[in-house]
């Protein structure tokens, strides 16, 4: 294979996802797809506690009104102290993903140095941009993305439009189909100063009560044991929370919702 040689001007530096798009590596996608064909992830919600930030998933991708997956993942590390979360168009969210973290990784080794998260948060929303063709087909990616700021020493949350537009969250923000019931839950239970046990508590109640209110989110599937996906970001780096502690949290919050006569 012969290596590509850029003129002046022309080099796509420490960039993988550039270095792609100069050299047509990566092929384009069709338009004209049918979206009711097409899997979508639903709700993701991210939570700043004290310590980090809070990542949270469902579990459900839909095919209009059709269930196609039970058990997709929706929330992955983008490097050692950030995460991304996904809604919308499943397949291209996936790759989205996949690329924002090669993306990170060759920027890393090229320069010898991290970007800065802010700089992290800028290069995802360049590759929102350029799914615009497709969100305008009717196959967005909405992501959320969030990590530890080392040189602030915090947890910050980035939301995005399908615009590739970056905005940064002070406390939380959910979205996809369920993300507005997620967030007003979140609303009325955040509070400054938080812990990680209470955000993580809060974000599973978040999604329990999206599944409640909408058909797209999936909820707790205790037969199945699939249950949404929960990871921590702070100074020591991306967590998943295990799934027992996740079913826990979930078997304490229906006990109690059924104590209160919430559950009809």
């Amino acid at each position: 294979m012969t290596l590509p040689l850029f003129g002046p001007g022309q080099d796509p530096g420490p960039s993988f996802f550039e270095l792609l798009r100069r050299t047509g590596l990566r092929p384009p996608i069709e338009a004209g797809t049918d979206v009711t064909q097409v899997s979508h992830g639903t709700t993701i919600v991210a939570i700043r506690y004290t310590e980090g930030v809070v990542m949270a998933g469902d579990r459900r991708a839909t095919e209009g009104y059709s269930i196609a997956h039970r058990a997709i993942e929706k929330v992955y590390p983008a490097d050692r102290h950030s995460g991304v979360s996904i809604a919308g168009a499943a397949g291209f969210a996936v790759e989205m993903v996949r690329l924002f973290q090669t993306e990170l990784e060759m920027y890393e080794k090229l320069e010898g140095a991290a970007l800065s998260l802010e700089g992290k948060a800028n290069k995802l929303g360049q590759m929102v941009r350029a799914n615009l063709g497709m969100a305008m087909e009717g196959l967005a990616v909405v992501p959320i993305y969030a990590g530890y700021d080392l040189r602030r020493r915090m947890g910050r949350i980035f939301k995005y439009d399908i615009t590739g537009g970056r905005y940064e969250e002070d406390q939380f923000h959910a979205t996809g189909s369920g993300g507005r019931d997620a967030r007003t839950t979140i609303k009325l239970g955040y509070r400054d100063g938080m812990g990680r046990a209470d955000a993580i508590e809060l974000a599973i109640e978040a999604l329990y009560q999206a599944a409640d209110e909408d058909a797209a989110t999936g909820g707790p599937d205790v037969v199945r044991g699939i249950y949404p996906t929960v990871a921590t970001i702070a100074a020591e780096g991306f967590v998943r929370v295990g799934d027992e502690e996740v079913a826990e949290r979930f078997r304490t919050l229906i006990g109690r919702k059924s104590a209160e006569g919430q559950t009809r």
